[in-house]
């Protein structure tokens, strides 16, 4: 960067307001630049967004589509403590080690949910545990860490 290219930042210096209807000399006199009649020349004029004349405009002629999907969605994979009961005990449980092992596929957070029954002690790490997993894994005598 040189010292020429630094500049204030937006908004750190006032622009004055350019001054209109002060005379013909002005640049801006008599109208204004709003032009001679119409809706846009009066004082508060002008049309709403998405006003077309009439028309039906574009945000009433498409259709509510149903299929548009959240961009910000969380992908959640979901495990019920009966599929980690198969696991042996003492086991190290991630997503990464479930997808290892072609228990899980997707990506995203892992979610341990409390269905079935689990009798081994299992070291599972997880995003979220519903209270009858980690309930049932610790009876097992196991451990939920959440990370």
């Amino acid at each position: 960067m040189k010292l020429a290219d630094a500049q204030p930042q937006k908004g750190a210096r006032l622009v004055s307001k350019k001054r209109v209807g002060r005379g013909h000399a002005a640049g801006q006199g008599k109208t204004s630049g709003l032009g001679m009649r119409g809706q846009k020349s009066r004082s508060g004029g002008g049309v709403r967004p998405g006003f077309e004349g009439g028309q039906t405009p574009l945000y009433r002629r498409l259709p509510k589509l149903s299929y548009f999907s959240n961009p910000n969605r969380v992908a959640n994979t979901e495990i019920s403590v009966g599929k980690l009961a198969q696991l042996p005990a003492g086991t190290e449980v991630t997503h990464a080690s479930l997808a290892a092992l072609k228990i899980v596929s997707k990506h995203g957070a892992l979610r341990v949910l409390g269905t079935g029954e689990i009798t081994v002690p299992l070291n599972v790490t997880a995003t979220h545990f519903t209270a009858s997993a980690r309930a049932k894994i610790e009876a097992a005598g196991g451990t939920c860490t959440e990370s």
